[in-house]
C-alpha cells in the first residue's frame, strides 16, 4: 500500500488510543484496542474496525484492502512505543467499536459463569479456554474485570471473536434459571470432579482468585465440585490459578463427551 497520502498520526488520535486505556473512556466511546496483526485480524470479523495505525513498513507489507470503513493512519516506531501497551510495540495497532451486549438466557450445552474474577490474563486466558473447549457464552459479574481491557484482548489470542461474554447481576441471572438447571461450582468441600457425575448441560461457576465464590452466588449452585492435588497427602500450592483450574474442569466435563 502507497503510504503517501495517509495522514500521519497526530496527537488528538494518540490521546485517543491512550483514553481508551480506561474502562470510563471504553464504555463512553464504545471503542477498545487490539494489537498485532494475528489478534486484529482474529477480530475484524467480529468487531468494525474504525482505525488502523500502523508503520510505513507495515502498509508497505500488506497490500490486502483493510477493513471496509476503517481509517488508515501511518506512525513511527517511536509513535507505535508512545501508544501501544506492549512491552514490545507492535507494528500495528485498531481502534474497533464495541457492540451492544446482548441480554442472553442458558441455552443447550454448558455456560460458564464469572463470580468477581479480577486479573486481565486470567479472564483472557479463560476465554481462550472456553473457545477451545466449544463454550460460546460466559456470563460474568458486573465486578469481573472489562473484556475489553488491552491485557485481555491480547490474552485472548482472537477468542474474543467467537466467545460471547456479557456482565449482568450474576445472582439474579441465576436466579431466573429453570429449576432444573444443574449448577456447578468449586468449593474445598465438594465433591471430587474426577468421579463425579457431570452433565453435558448446565452452567459452571468460577469465583473470585482470593475470595472463591461468593455468597449470594454460592446459593444458586446445586453441585460442588473439588480439584484434589496429587497425591492428597503432599505439600502444595494453596489453591490453583482460576484460568487453570477453569481449563482442568472443563477438560473433565468434555472427557465425559
Amino acid at each position: 500500500m502507497n503510504t503517501d497520502n495517509l495522514p500521519a498520526l497526530s496527537a488528538t488520535r494518540r490521546k485517543l488510543i491512550a483514553s481508551l486505556q480506561q474502562p470510563k473512556h471504553r464504555r463512553e466511546l464504545r471503542l477498545f484496542v487490539a494489537e498485532g496483526a494475528k489478534c486484529i485480524s482474529e477480530l475484524t470479523d467480529s468487531f468494525r474496525c474504525r482505525m488502523i495505525v500502523a508503520t510505513h513498513a507495515w502498509f508497505e507489507r500488506n497490500a490486502a484492502p483493510l477493513p471496509q470503513g476503517a481509517e488508515a493512519i501511518k506512525a513511527t516506531r517511536a509513535d507505535m512505543e508512545r501508544i501501544s501497551s506492549m512491552s514490545n510495540a507492535p507494528e500495528v495497532i485498531a481502534v474497533m467499536e464495541i457492540p451492544a451486549q446482548e441480554v442472553i438466557a442458558a441455552g443447550s450445552g454448558l455456560t460458564l459463569a464469572l463470580d468477581g474474577v479480577q486479573d486481565p490474563g486470567n479472564l483472557g486466558t479463560i476465554i481462550r479456554a472456553c473457545d477451545w473447549f466449544g463454550i460460546g457464552t460466559i456470563v460474568c459479574s458486573r465486578d469481573t474485570v472489562d473484556m475489553y481491557n488491552h491485557k485481555v484482548v491480547q490474552a485472548t489470542m482472537g477468542a474474543l471473536a467467537r466467545v460471547k461474554v456479557v456482565y449482568t447481576d450474576l445472582p439474579q441471572w441465576l436466579s431466573r434459571l429453570p429449576h432444573d438447571t444443574a449448577v456447578y461450582g468449586t468449593f474445598l468441600d465438594g465433591e471430587n470432579i474426577y468421579g463425579a457425575s457431570l452433565q453435558p448441560e448446565g452452567v459452571i461457576i468460577m469465583g473470585n482468585e482470593g475470595k472463591g465464590i461468593s455468597q449470594a452466588v454460592a446459593a444458586c449452585v446445586t453441585h460442588h465440585l473439588f480439584i484434589p492435588p496429587y497425591p492428597v497427602d503432599a505439600p502444595h500450592v494453596e489453591s490453583l490459578n482460576v484460568s487453570m483450574a477453569t481449563a482442568v474442569i472443563l477438560s473433565q466435563f468434555r472427557r465425559n463427551q
